[in-house]
């Protein structure tokens, strides 16, 4: 059955998921509660948030988690430039599955899978085991391959696993194993994943990083595939962009991005409640 409403969760690191909640926060405090959506896709940053949101804890409550000391947190380097350079594997001729696999092997060349214990870091911030009952997909894409995968709660794969597999991001993080193959970040095949939304009437896409590797997957190609009635992207404005900082993967950042959103949303109150269809 074709959802109603999906809310798009899409990458952006430490400072991404701070952010977003901070978001969601902000239109919940007014009346506008998106964690509802009939379907939640997540990429990267966006899988965590959307399992968050789909745990059945309070956004309140997420948000507050954020403005905490960080302490369960890894930090890692990802900078703008650090993206820019992974443009030329998708430059070189070849279909999508072909220009993936090729960050796949720098991937694997980079890191041994399971070098580092990212599923704890990754455990400690959704704070569950289980799969939530609700139409929540989360990406990643296929190291060896290069093909686009979506995890979902029928795909028989920890969730754990799943949410780590999609935070990924090559040569900072290892790829994850799952059942013998390895995945890496989910926004190697787009930073959103908003064609994951087909059939909705109306979108709501959190994009901390919305920019595309090809035109074919940005989020507007995607979303003209979509054919939503009602639809609308939200990127960091510029204080939100300063509260991010050069490093997305800072964790001393967190808090700074949570407030950020929470901000930036009291500004979008009137334009996501009418995309929504909540009455005033």
């Amino acid at each position: 059955m074709s959802p109603r409403t999906a809310l798009v969760l899409g990458g952006g690191g430490i400072t991404g998921i701070a952010w977003e909640v901070g978001i969601l926060a902000g239109l919940a405090a007014e009346g506008v509660d998106l964690t509802g959506a009939d379907r939640i896709i997540g990429t990267s940053a966006g899988s965590v948030v959307g399992v968050q949101v789909t745990s059945g804890t309070p956004i309140a409550d997420l948000y507050d988690e954020q403005l905490s000391p960080p302490d369960a947190e890894l930090g890692g380097r990802l900078s703008r430039l650090a993206l820019i350079k992974m443009v030329p594997p998708f430059v070189l001729p070849g279909d999508g599955n072909t220009k993936r696999a090729r960050i796949g092997k720098l991937a694997m060349k980079a890191h041994e899978p399971g070098s580092v214990d990212r599923e704890g870091v990754i455990r400690s911030r959704i704070d569950t085991e289980e799969w939530p009952d609700r139409d929540l997909q989360i990406t990643a894409v296929e190291a060896e391959t290069g093909a686009f995968t979506v995890f979902t709660p029928d795909s028989g794969v920890d969730i754990v696993s799943a949410v780590a597999a999609s935070c990924a991001v090559p040569t900072v993080w290892p790829p994850v194993a799952i059942d013998g193959r390895h995945y890496i970040d989910g926004g190697m095949r787009s930073t959103a994943n908003v064609d994951l939304a087909a059939g909705a009437e109306r979108v709501i896409v959190l994009a901390p990083l919305p920019q595309a590797f090809s035109k074919a997957t940005s989020i507007r190609a995607q979303l003209e595939k979509v054919a939503a009635r009602e639809w609308s992207v939200i990127t960091p404005d510029a204080e939100a962009l300063a509260a991010f900082g050069n490093n997305l993967l800072d964790p001393a950042k967190r808090a700074d991005a949570a407030r950020a959103g929470l901000r930036q949303a009291a500004g979008l109150v009137a334009e996501v409640r009418h995309i929504w269809g909540v009455q005033p």
